[in-house]
């Protein structure tokens, strides 16, 4: 190069004399300070803000990073970057050198959510389907870790490009640390703070290794798919019933002021049926919880006919009269009964329920 260029080419140049990254926009992560034709003065000064880190990097290898404060650059200030660069003029000249800002403050109220149901072993439930979401909070802890592992080397990194890769890693270990729980997922429904704070453990680890600090983790909700949600509100009514019977009772009489306001009088008339039906009802559930109601009762034997004492002469045999007039009470006596079309008992014929299962009779 020409001595001319060479004078131009440095008059070109740019000194920079103060390094600061305002942190204006809202979601910037990693910012590069730009440097193109441009070199740093000895001397110059660095600002750091609070909740910022700065980082020289020099030919692609990390050098020194500051912390919150004002520094002025030279040899002392800057001992990793001058051991790289080996210069002997001990910065009497201006240097290159790449520096990167980091926003260290806590990104707060971060979403995280399964997108698809996550399979875990339950102990009451054996293998069930787990949704969940929450939020969580986390800063940038390691900037040389999060440069190298995560950002790279652009110009800038922001949050919406790492959200992804993060929800995915907590995603990854809920199923294990249900696992290494082992509370039922009813106790979990319970424990939300507990559940975050298993979940918060096991991600910590894979948070530190890009270099970001996992501060908070909250479970905000845990449910199961709907057919099996379905399911489990079944069982639970189920034992919130307890004893049927009573249940039924229950109904039947929390039925008679709605039976007793229906206008036109067919009100009392289905209250008859539904309480027949209940009673009816409540009968069939106790007898299937208890066995012995469902055997008939001991019948006792027939009375023995008096004996004549001894010495009488037997009695003659009832006349064809006596015997006609039985058989016709007996006929008489049968006509006057019906058996149930519900549950068959014998009942009367002008009966317009069935006193055993209160079923309407025809």
């Amino acid at each position: 190069m020409a001595l001319g260029d060479q004078i131009r080419s440095f008059i070109k140049k740019q000194f920079i004399d103060v390094i600061q990254w305002t942190d204006q926009e809202e979601g910037v992560l990693v910012y590069r300070y730009p440097m193109q034709d441009m070199e740093i003065q000895n001397g110059a000064k660095l600002t750091v803000r609070e909740s910022q880190a700065a980082m020289f990097v020099n030919e692609g290898r990390c050098a020194d990073i500051f912390g919150p404060g004002l520094y002025t650059l030279n040899t002392q200030t800057l001992p990793v970057l001058t051991n790289l660069m080996n210069w002997d003029k001990l910065f009497q000249s201006p240097f290159k050198s790449d520096v990167y800002f980091f926003s260290t403050r806590q990104q707060i109220a971060q979403r995280w959510g399964t997108a698809q149901p996550v399979t875990i072993r339950d102990k009451d439930f054996g293998a069930v389907r787990l949704r969940g979401y929450g939020v969580y909070s986390w800063h940038i802890e390691n900037p040389r870790l999060f440069l190298t592992k995560v950002s790279g080397f652009g110009e800038r990194y922001t949050l919406p490009q790492v959200e992804p890769q993060l929800r995915q890693i907590i995603i990854s270990h809920i199923s294990d640390a249900f696992a290494e729980s082992g509370v039922p997922f009813l106790d979990m429904a319970a424990n939300y703070l507990e559940v975050g704070e298993r979940i918060r453990a096991s991600v910590t680890p894979v948070f530190a290794e890009l270099g970001i600090a996992l501060d908070q983790f909250a479970v905000e909700n845990l449910s199961l798919p709907e057919e099996l949600q379905k399911f489990l509100d079944t069982r639970v009514g189920m034992n919130m019933i307890g004893n049927m019977q009573q249940y039924t009772q229950f109904q039947a009489a929390q039925s008679l002021p709605i039976a007793a306001a229906n206008e036109g009088g067919g009100g009392l008339a289905g209250l008859g049926v539904g309480l027949g039906a209940g009673v009816g009802l409540g009968q069939v559930f106790a007898q299937s919880l208890n066995p012995q109601a469902q055997q008939p009762p001991p019948q006792a034997p027939p009375p023995a006919a008096p004996q004549p004492p001894a010495g009488t002469p037997p009695a003659a045999p009832p006349a064809a009269g006596a015997a006609a007039g039985a058989v016709a009470g007996a006929a008489a006596a049968g006509a006057a009964l019906k058996f149930c079309m519900e549950c068959g008992q014998q009942i009367p014929r002008a009966a317009r329920f069935c006193p055993e299962c209160g079923k309407p009779q025809a």
